[in-house]
């Protein structure tokens, strides 16, 4: 009989709200949370004795000189990357807790990504640019890329990276491209792989890729997810579909409506590649299957909005950031207090398409 699935609390939360989760590449345990209290927490979700309902060990923080927009793990778990409100890409070393700066943008910078496959680092900034870094040979200037709108959220997948901007654009770049660009003797930016509209009416929000390299969804404000593949032929681009999500009925002069909440996040398995969960602003989290185009499961609500996801690297666990939103039209905005993060550990076939069973 399988044992039952369990779901915890991290001790030691951030004090403001959370920005960004990233669990390390080589440790389903070891999780990054970026916060607007200016500093990054390092935990160890499975290190540590149960203090009532909290489990988990904070390592180490790291402070920033302003509010953290992203996180995520560079080529080993002892390595981090920081995307700040101070326009600077930092790495930090998360042995000693030193810190470098890696690039300056000319406005806050949003997200950032690493690419394992290529060993690029790819920031993207409200200055309406790319840079791609090679982290690995700092002499190399990082690569400046400039975008026709603010970004608003970055993903990789194994050979391309996907900007989902403002005004509805969405560029696909190659990194194929973009590392031999950057290694060129004169460099200069490779055009987009792919430009796209988005087919989502209002503004981006997240944006995740298929860890099968297949394609990638998006989400918008407007509780809706899209879900497109690379593929530019007329029979792929055919499966592409978007629906509605993250809403909460409701019933006004006897009249039942929606009430339409932001989709903060999104986040594909890494084993089960069809499968992705959708976290919103309506406090809830739900599994997707991609191909089936079907909800798989709803988890049961938050206390607040859902503000960031994360699978660790085998799939077993699902890193959930909860926080106030902006939802109820709070004015004097405080996280502390109301900031958690939830590990949830997923059953062994939780997560698995329908049909994919043994």
């Amino acid at each position: 009989m399988a044992p039952p699935v369990t779901q915890f609390e991290l001790a030691q939360p951030p004090n403001d709200a959370i920005s960004a989760l990233a669990f390390a590449p080589d440790s389903p345990s070891r999780l990054l949370a970026a916060s607007w209290d200016k500093n990054v927490y390092l935990y160890d979700t499975l290190q540590g004795g149960e203090d009532g309902a909290h489990h988990g060990t904070l390592l180490q923080t790291f402070e920033h000189r302003a509010p953290v927009l992203d996180v995520c793990f560079g080529a080993h778990g002892g390595e981090a990357f920081t995307a700040g409100m101070d326009w600077t890409v930092r790495r930090v070393d998360l042995a000693t807790g030193e810190q470098a700066i890696v690039s300056k943008h000319a406005a806050p910078v949003r997200r950032v990504v690493y690419s394992r496959e290529h060993s690029l680092l790819i920031s993207a900034s409200w200055d309406n640019t790319l840079h791609v870094h090679n982290p690995s040979d700092p002499s190399l200037a990082p690569l400046v890329v400039p975008l026709l709108a603010k970004p608003q959220s970055l993903a990789a997948s194994p050979s391309k990276v996907i900007v989902a901007m403002a005004s509805r654009l969405v560029y696909i770049y190659d990194l194929s491209a973009l590392s031999a660009a950057l290694r060129s003797p004169s460099p200069s930016p490779p055009e987009p792989w792919q430009r796209r509209e988005s087919s989502l009416k209002f503004l981006m929000r997240a944006v995740a890729a298929m860890p099968s390299d297949a394609g990638y969804a998006t989400s918008s404000i407007e509780g809706r997810v899209a879900v497109e593949w690379f593929d530019a032929s007329a029979e792929s681009q055919a499966r592409k579909y978007a629906f509605k999500c993250h809403r909460q009925p409701q019933t006004s002069d006897g009249a039942a409506a929606d009430v339409v909440f932001p989709v903060n996040a999104l986040a594909f398995h890494p084993v089960h590649g069809s499968t992705f969960a959708s976290g919103g602003g309506d406090a809830t989290v739900a599994l997707w299957d991609a191909e089936a185009k079907r909800r798989m499961k709803v988890y049961q609500k938050f206390a607040d909005s859902v503000a960031a996801l994360a699978f660790s690297a085998d799939g077993r666990y699902l890193a959930v950031a909860v926080c106030p939103g902006f939802e109820t039209g709070m004015e004097d905005y405080s996280g502390e207090g109301r900031t958690k993060i939830f590990v949830r550990e997923l059953g062994e076939n939780e997560a698995l398409p329908k049909g994919k069973g043994k």
